[in-house]
């Protein structure tokens, strides 16, 4: 893999994500590596559809930003992302009060694209898994 940035830290991120749709959901960094980014959001109501169950979009929120998170830890200076592709897979249910955990780990990283793997656990239970692919840009002041 590539040379990494070790700037993108979780409090780095915690900075970053601040005021944006994931910190509104509840979604915090817990550790970043060069190996792996890990997440996590607790599940109350603002995560449920009206069955009571986490939302697909929470889901996909808590995975997709801890994606995101490894990806810009291996992205050349100058240079950004967005998702061109993901396919989500719930195996479980998240229940309100629990702790939905993100793990998020490269299985490429290219020039032009990322392929990411996220595996989200509830305790020891495996209850999602999303694959996603990053499109690398360069930033917009040119970077």
């Amino acid at each position: 893999m590539a040379e990494t940035n070790p700037q993108v830290t979780p409090e780095a991120l915690r900075a970053r994500i601040e005021s944006s749709f994931p910190a509104r959901l509840g979604v915090e960094p817990l550790e970043i590596s060069d190996e792996r980014a890990v997440g996590r959001m607790v599940v109350d109501e603002r995560r449920l559809h009206p069955g009571g169950l986490v939302h697909g979009g929470a889901w996909v929120a808590l995975a997709d930003s801890v994606a995101a998170w490894q990806t810009f830890r291996h992205l050349p200076p100058g240079h950004d992302f967005t998702t061109v592709e993901m396919k989500l897979n719930v195996f479980g249910p998240g229940r309100p009060g629990e702790e939905l955990v993100a793990t998020a780990e490269h299985l490429h990283a290219g020039r032009s694209t990322h392929v990411v793997e996220v595996r989200i656990r509830s305790g020891e239970r495996l209850v999602a898994n999303l694959l996603v692919t990053q499109f690398v840009l360069r930033s917009r002041d040119g970077g």
